[in-house]
This record gives C-alpha cells, structure tokens and sequence, in this order.
C-alpha cells in the first residue's frame, strides 16, 4: 500500500479489528472485516457502522449564499428549511454532474445564512474549488478536522440513543434538528441520513469524540462495515455511486435522478439550457436497473447489447446478498429502458440476458 495515500482519524482503530485495507479516492481505507456478505447482512437485519471521515465537510456561511448555491444545482434549495437536508448535484455549464451531495440548512445568524456540505471523497479538491469559485471565504473546510460516522440499520436509532443528547425517534428521514446535539456530552451534528436504504444516522464531531464513539459503539456490539458492503447496500437500495454510475458527462434527467430537478422553480442555474432541452426532446440514454440469472454477474464497463448491436455500458454490478440475484445498473437507449426490455450483457466472451427493472431492487 502506498504511503502516499490518505489515512482518516479511526486508522488504527480499523487495523486493530482487523481490517483489510484498499485504495479508495486517494485514501486507505477498509473494504471488508469479517467479511462482506455478514457485514452487509448485520446492516439489513440489525445495525453496523461506517467511517465516511474521508468525504468531504464544508461549512458555507455569510450574507446571500442561498442565491449562489442555487445558481450551482438543479434544486430549488429554497425548499429547504431550516433542519433539513436536501441530496442533489453541482452542475457544470454543460449540464454535466460535477458531483452528487447533501446540502444542510442551520439555523441563521442575523442577516447570516448557514449551511454544511458533504461531498464525495474523491472529488472533495474539485468540489472545493468549484465552490470557492462562487463563495470565496465563505466556505470552510472542515475535512481534516472532524470525523464523520455512519451508523445505519433497522436498529441504529435504538443503538445511539443513549449515547446522542437529543430524542433520536423525533427526528425525521432527511433531518438533524435546528441546532447541534451532544454525542457523548460533546457537542456534534447528527443528522438522520444515510447511504444504505437503511434507518440511521450520520455523525459529525471532533476527531477525540470520533474514536471514543467508535469504539463505544464496538463496545455495544455494532458490526463494523467496509466499502465492499456500503456498494452493495447502497446498489440494492437504488442509490447512484459518483464517479460509476454518472459523472460530469451526465446530465440528472440521463441518470434517472430527475426529481432533484425543480425547472419551474428556478431562476437561471448552471446547465439549465441543457437540460431544458432534454426535457423537450428527450435524452440520448438513461440509466437503468437490470436483473440477470443464476451467477452471472453484470460489472462495471461490461457492454450491453442489443440484437447483436453494442447499445450501452454497464456502470455498476453485484450479486445481492439480500436477494440471491445478479443486479446492476446500466445506459441503455431510451426505446430500451422499459420495465420488462430484455438485452444482453456481455460477460467476457459470452452474452447472457438481462430484463430491466426498477433501479430500487429491494
């Protein structure tokens, strides 16, 4: 493993449970402990952790920011309150996705607006850019100085009550509250939030109370889980992976995520030429979710075809555990993207065929 590589705060902690480390982004990180399949399980049936302390965390605060951010993504985040959260994606002028990300609204100061952040690891310099593009000082990096841990599963909310300073089972899907909490007596941002199809929360506090919280929740028994699961919960449950599944040639109404898309709410934004033409007439492909049979696994960059004709890619591709099935998403031609269309997927020198279906698979 290079040494070049970033590490996050609750490195050592990973190593002594005896994780298996990979390149990720630029940074070590665990892809598995026991296993993939029982860690993935223990999040579908009872509740486990992740470390995301290498994603991005940008604090954005001062006068008018909100007219700024909404010139950067498709979304009218004027619709967010003060509380809530808000997933969409920073557009280029060619309507391409710079990123996909969650947008925080705290409570404001005076004539001050304030927001947080999250970004995806691997994009945190060109996001950051970007932004201070357009805010200049009034963002901040918090990245390197808090850590940021994901508990997710049917039993998370139960597992962190004790340990949280506010009543978790008050707080809705996509919220944090208007102010801060305290996890284990220090003040920190939770917000109900995830990236498995699972309840939870994510956590955001210094690094200290990081790793006490780490290893208070390996106390209680929490499974600690790797990125080999976060890919296969966050597939099954429908939820795109940046960098795979769309990119900055890929407008939202081509990655099927066409609700973030608020056009009649919206003033000018980057890209909006764009995807106002898309919307009158039409895409030149969508994402799709497929099925195969048996053990035939669909992967990345695989070819789709089509009556012996090479008529998309596939961009990501597993076996469910929770399903038993070969699932994937994948590009195809809008007049293939029905429920029910049967193509193929190429898996090495073999075609084998696939039906699409709804990309939530669960």
């Amino acid at each position: 493993m290079s040494n070049t590589l970033k590490r996050t705060p609750l490195y050592d902690l990973h190593v002594s449970s005896g994780a298996r480390l990979v390149e990720f982004g630029g940074w070590e990180m665990p892809v598995q402990y026991k296993g993939i399949i029982a860690e993935h399980n223990a999040v579908r049936s009872q509740v486990g952790m992740f470390d995301v302390s290498h994603m991005g965390k940008f604090a954005i605060s001062g006068g008018g920011v909100l007219d700024i951010l909404n010139k950067l993504v498709p979304s009218n985040l004027g619709r967010v309150k003060v509380g809530q959260a808000l997933y969409t994606v920073l557009l280029n002028q060619q309507g391409g996705i710079i990123d996909d990300v969650i947008f925080y609204r705290h409570q404001p100061e005076v004539d001050r607006e304030n927001w947080s952040v999250i970004v995806n690891a691997s994009t945190t310099d060109k996001d950051k850019a970007w932004l201070q593009k357009h805010l200049g000082d009034r963002l901040v990096d918090h990245s390197d100085s808090q850590i940021l841990i994901a508990v997710q599963g049917k039993t998370a909310i139960a597992t962190l009550q004790g340990l949280v300073g506010s009543d978790l089972t008050k707080l809705p899907r996509l919220r944090f509250g208007h102010t801060y909490t305290e996890v284990l007596g220090v003040r920190s941002f939770v917000a109900r939030t995830g990236y498995t199809g699972e309840d939870g929360c994510e956590i955001m506090t210094d690094i200290a109370t990081g790793k006490a919280l780490w290893q208070k929740l390996l106390d209680l028994g929490v499974t600690p889980c790797g990125l080999g699961c976060r890919d296969t919960l966050r597939l099954e449950a429908g939820m795109h992976l940046y960098g795979q599944d769309m990119d900055d040639t890929t407008t939202p109404w081509e990655a099927e995520i066409n609700w973030i898309i608020h056009l009649k709410e919206k003033g000018e934004f980057y890209g909006r030429a764009v995807l106002e033409d898309q919307k009158q007439n039409g895409v030149p492909r969508k994402l799709v979710g497929l099925e195969l049979e048996g053990r035939n696994i669909a992967r990345h960059n695989y070819p789709i075809l089509f009556e012996g004709e090479t008529v998309g890619i596939v961009t990501s591709g597993t076996m469910s555990p929770t399903l038993g099935k070969a699932i994937a998403f994948g590009y195809v031609p809008p007049h293939l993207a029905a429920l029910g269309q049967i193509v193929q997927v190429q898996i090495r020198d073999k075609e084998f065929p696939a039906k699409v279906v709804k990309r939530n698979f669960l």
